[in-house]
């Protein structure tokens, strides 16, 4: 299946990020002061490249930018990544961006993000990059971008025989028939009661929506519980199916999930191996309001600490180590000097 490929590739978004933290949101024509303001590249495909970069691998990401200055910041951010950005530059839509308010005291957020010239991205665009695909040896899309340009990203994948990883977010309605392209789908809680029409409050009910991905043609369902961790289960391999983790996590520190996930989805390799390292990343990964993807971070038993909030905070941690270890050869991982992490299991 993956022999002779390798990397990733990531069909998503770029929005700038502005968080503002305030102790609360203003009322309609209210004006009051906030606390602190952060810019930064977000965007979960992007920050997904940023990702999987940082965790070793080689990176493509397909996307559309405006031709202004959050597109500049775009630009220099994979750059400096390493990333091999596929994007087309719009001269008449701007560059996403996403206003994010925190609240001062409990870290709660809410969100409003405008994906600007990316709300344009079309199965051309995705057939254009169609060789960045079907060269690489994961996929990986969700739903920011349309969803008929994540379904033929997924279709050009499945026919190369390139391992496929989609996450329903944000949630809406679509073809069933899209599941069946897909060999892992990552959905939260939310998200897979919105797509299941199932309650998603505990682990129970979690392996009760899992069920229904996998009847619909999905390889395995991994849903993600915050706090509560989350449940992994696959059609290959039914024991799976009562697996569970739990894990400290941050809010908003879902999206690293995927940095690591994509490196352990690899022939012959059970699912567990994915659930693991993406559940350290959760921990070890930043929250909405600033993304903070740790370098790569080989899971062991949890430190006397608790699990690292990054990699400085783990090398403070720990005296002697094991080094960490380097990405599967098919995604490009080229080798690393030996940094003696070790995070959480």
């Amino acid at each position: 299946m993956t022999e002779g490929k390798s990397g990733v590739a990531i069909l998503g978004i770029f929005v700038a990020d502005l968080a503002f933290r305030a102790r609360r949101m203003p009322g309609m024509g209210e004006t009051i002061a906030g606390s602190g303001f952060k810019m930064g590249p977000g965007g979960k495909g992007s920050n997904q490249s940023v990702a999987a970069a940082r965790a070793g691998a080689r990176v493509t990401f397909i996307s559309r930018i405006g031709e202004d200055a959050f597109g500049e910041i775009a630009l220099a951010t994979w750059d400096k990544e390493g990333i091999t950005a596929r994007v087309v530059a719009s001269a008449d839509a701007p560059t996403g961006a996403a206003f994010i308010y925190v609240n001062d005291e409990t870290g709660d957020n809410a969100i409003i993000v405008v994906p600007g010239a990316a709300a344009s991205i079309s199965p051309a665009d995705v057939e254009a990059a169609a060789d960045a695909i079907r060269g690489a040896a994961v996929f990986v899309t969700q739903l920011e971008q349309p969803v008929a340009a994540a379904r033929r990203g997924l279709e050009i994948a499945r026919e190369a025989g390139v391992i496929t990883v989609f996450n329903p977010a944000p949630a809406e309605p679509f073809d069933d028939a899209l599941y069946a392209l897909c060999d892992f789908v990552t959905p939260n809680e939310t998200e897979a009661a919105f797509l299941t029409g199932l309650p998603v409050d505990t682990v129970e009910e979690a392996r009760k929506a899992g069920d229904v991905f996998l009847d619909k043609g999905v390889g395995a369902a991994l849903i993600t519980l915050g706090e509560a961790g989350g449940r992994a289960g696959g059609r290959d391999d039914r024991r799976r199916r009562r697996l569970q983790w739990r894990l400290r996590r941050r809010p908003g520190a879902g999206r690293p999930r995927h940095r690591s996930r994509p490196l352990r989805l690899r022939p012959r390799r059970h699912l567990g191996d994915a659930r693991r390292h993406s559940a350290v990343d959760a921990d070890a990964g930043g929250g909405r309001e600033a993304p903070r993807h740790p370098r790569l971070i080989r899971p062991r038993r949890l430190q006397a600490g608790g699990p690292p909030r990054s990699v400085s905070a783990a090398r403070r941690r720990r005296r002697a180590a094991t080094p960490p270890a380097l990405p599967p050869p098919h995604l490009g991982g080229a080798p690393r000097a030996a940094t003696g992490l070790r995070a959480a299991r």
